[in-house]
C-alpha cells in the first residue's frame, strides 16, 4: 500500500445535551432532564481521549492539534469552569499549535456575558453563535429555545470580546424556513449582516428522516423562492464584503473556519464525545473511520468506540471529492495522490468528462469546481463512486 503523506490534524468534542430537542435536527442530541453530569462528563472525555492517543499512535505521534471544535447539542449549557478543565486536560495530552484555532458552539437561550467571558478566559478563541432566524414567529416553528431580542444580546456578548481575547465569531442562520417568504429570508440575512460578524454559515433547512419534521413536515417554499433566496442573498453577502469559500460558509477576509476547512481538505481529526466521528491517516497507506457510543449512559460506563473500519482504496476517490468540491478553491493535485495514495491516472477519464460538462476547470497543478458545477454537485460527486 503506498504511503501517505499525514494532513493537518484537528479533534472534535461532542457534548449531546440540549434544554430541548429541535424539531429538525438529526445531530446526537438528547433533551436535558435534570442536572447535567458536566464534571463526569469531561473526565470521561478526557478518558476517551487517552485511548485515542494510545490505540492511534502511530498517526498521532508528533502531529499538534491545529484546531478543536466543541459542538452538540448545545455546548454553552456546560460552565466555563467545565470547559477550562476540558481544555487544560486536552493539552496535557497532547501539544496544540501555536496559532491553534478553537471553537466553541453556543446557544443565545443559554447566553449570559460572563458565561462568553469565561469560555474565552479558558482558551475558547472563537465562538459560533446558533441564531437560525431573528423572527420570533419562524424561531417558534423551528423549536428554538431563544427570541429575536436574545440573538442579539448574545451577538453582542461576542463582539464585546472580539479582539479582547475572541478572536473570531460565526452567527449560524438558516433559510427555507415553514412559510418562509423570499423577503422574510432576505431580510433576516440582512439583520445578520447589519451585526457584521466575522463569518457567517447560512445554509438551508433541510428535513432529515427521523426528526419531527420528516413525521409532521412543514410547509417549505418551493425550488424556485429557494433559488431566488439563494442568488439574491448571494449577492448581498459579496456586496458586504462576505466571500463564499464553502457551499454553505462566507466569511469576511482572513476569517475562514480553520476546522471545517480542515474536515473539507480531507484532513485528519480525532473525535471524543457521544456519537462523534474521527477520520485518520497513517503513513503506511491505511485510513481509518471510527465513531463513539451514541447514548450517554454507555458512554458514561466508558464504553467509548463504536465502531471502526479502514477505508478501502475503491472509496477514497469519492470521499476525497465529496470533501474537497465543498470548498469553491482549488484542490492541487498531489494531495490527491498525497491524501489517498492513489495516481490521478485513477480519475483520468472522470475528471475530462467533468471538464466537458463544465463542471470543473483542470490546470497542470490543480482542479477546481465551477458556478455551474456546484449547481450539479450530486451528478459530479456520483460520476466518482466506487463500482458496485
Amino acid at each position: 500500500m503506498a504511503e501517505l503523506t499525514l494532513p493537518s490534524l484537528s479533534l472534535y468534542v461532542h457534548i449531546p445535551w440540549c434544554v430541548q430537542k429541535c424539531p429538525y435536527c438529526d445531530f446526537n442530541s438528547h433533551g436535558q432532564k435534570g442536572e447535567i453530569p458536566e464534571r463526569d462528563y469531561v473526565r470521561h472525555l478526557l478518558a476517551d481521549l487517552r485511548q485515542d492517543l494510545q490505540r492511534y499512535r502511530d498517526s498521532i505521534r508528533n502531529r499538534p492539534l491545529s484546531s478543536i471544535f466543541i459542538g452538540g447539542g448545545t455546548p454553552s449549557l456546560f460552565s466555563a469552569e467545565a470547559i477550562r478543565t476540558l481544555l487544560a486536560g486536552i493539552r496535557a495530552q497532547i501539544p496544540f499549535s501555536e496559532e491553534i484555532e478553537i471553537t466553541l458552539e453556543v446557544n443565545p437561550g443559554t447566553a449570559e456575558a460572563e458565561r462568553f467571558r469565561g469560555y474565552v478566559n479558558a482558551g475558547v478563541t472563537r465562538l459560533s453563535v446558533g441564531i437560525q432566524s431573528f423572527s420570533d414567529e419562524k424561531l417558534k416553528a423551528l423549536g428554538r429555545i431563544h427570541n429575536s431580542a436574545e440573538a442579539k444580546s448574545a451577538v453582542g456578548f461576542a463582539q464585546d470580546l472580539f479582539g479582547q481575547g475572541l478572536k473570531s465569531f460565526n452567527l449560524d442562520l438558516m433559510h427555507g424556513l415553514p412559510n418562509q417568504t423570499v423577503e422574510q429570508a432576505l431580510d433576516d440575512l440582512q439583520r445578520a449582516i447589519a451585526l457584521n460578524p466575522p463569518h457567517l454559515s447560512w445554509y438551508q433547512l433541510t428535513v432529515e428522516p427521523n426528526t419531527m419534521f420528516a413525521y409532521r413536515p412543514p410547509k417549505l417554499p418551493d425550488d424556485d423562492e429557494l433559488w431566488d433566496i439563494f442568488e439574491q442573498g448571494h449577492q448581498l453577502l459579496t456586496a458586504a464584503g462576505y466571500q463564499q469559500y464553502e457551499t454553505s460558509a462566507y466569511a469576511k477576509p482572513g476569517f475562514q473556519c480553520r476546522h471545517n476547512l480542515n474536515y473539507w481538505r480531507f484532513g485528519d481529526y480525532l473525535a471524543v464525545g457521544c456519537g462523534a466521528h474521527g477520520k485518520l491517516s497513517f503513513t503506511d497507506g491505511r485510513i481509518v473511520r471510527y465513531s463513539k457510543t451514541k447514548h450517554p449512559k454507555g458512554y458514561l460506563r466508558g464504553e467509548y468506540l463504536y465502531e471502526e473500519k479502514n477505508v478501502p482504496k475503491s472509496d477514497r476517490t469519492f470521499e476525497f471529492f465529496m470533501n474537497r468540491f465543498r470548498l469553491l478553491e482549488p484542490v492541487p493535485k498531489t494531495e490527491f495522490e498525497q491524501f489517498t495514495g492513489l495516481s490521478q491516472n485513477a480519475v483520468k477519464n472522470d475528471i475530462v468528462w467533468a471538464a466537458e460538462q463544465n463542471y470543473l476547470t483542470e490546470t497542470d497543478r490543480s482542479w477546481q469546481i465551477t458556478e455551474h458545477g456546484k449547481l450539479f454537485l450530486n451528478e459530479l460527486l456520483a460520476r466518482f463512486l466506487p463500482d458496485d
